[in-house]
């Protein structure tokens, strides 16, 4: 029990697993920022790892099926254009999702992103779990992620777990699982990463809607 609290308060520490406190979105807004990815229905697992201990820091999954949401966690992601709505970010297009761990990669963490494709049925029923989740409490982003893909029918196999690298590790197992790394080596500082990606955003959105 020891070692599960003392990972928790380095989890809050270190990563972006810190508790909601974002902004929540109007229906209207999410509505309207709403996006359907072409291809088909997967489910994609994010884990956070240091750099240089090789220790999880942050977990999250990417549902793609009748919308493109993220279920970030306790986590630490803005961006004006993304509506968030308890610990969902929704309207993932390509470009929020290239901020998305553009901001969360960097000197001191990369990324692992695990991807399965699942049938339309699959990734709606994870989809609504994360609509349902409500905000998870900092440093349960592993815990939380763990216990919505083990209602997902063919992922029963997944246990519960305060480690995202412990997580990560049971996903990779699944059959079908491809897995890369992103990494970046720029500012330490994730504040600044989400404030040069929110204002990337901002410039391609208008772009968009001139």
């Amino acid at each position: 029990m020891i070692r599960i609290l003392l990972a928790c308060l380095l989890a809050v520490t270190v990563a972006g697993c810190t508790g909601s406190q974002r902004p929540q979105a109007d229906q209207s807004d999410i509505v309207a920022r709403s996006y359907q990815d072409p291809g088909p229905s997967t489910l994609t697992l994010y884990t956070m790892i240091n750099t240089r201990n090789g220790s999880g820091a942050h977990t999250s999954l990417m549902i793609s099926g009748s919308e493109r949401v993220i279920f970030d966690p306790a986590g630490s992601f803005r961006a004006d254009v993304v509506p968030i709505k308890d610990d969902v970010l929704y309207g993932i297009t390509p470009n929020a999702e290239r901020a998305y761990r553009s901001s969360h990669a960097r000197e001191t963490h990369y990324a692992r992103i695990q991807t399965i494709q699942v049938s339309p049925q699959q990734a709606e029923i994870a989809l609504q779990l994360a609509k349902q989740m409500g905000p998870v409490a900092g440093a349960f982003c592993a815990n939380s992620t763990a216990q919505l893909l083990q209602q997902v029918p063919g992922f029963e196999q997944i246990n519960t777990t305060f480690y995202p690298v412990k997580l990560s590790d049971q996903f990779g197992q699944i059959p079908g699982v491809s897995t890369t790394e992103y990494r970046e080596s720029d500012n330490a500082d994730l504040q600044a990463g989400l404030a040069a990606n929110n204002a990337l955003l901002n410039q391609q959105d208008a772009g968009l809607t001139q």
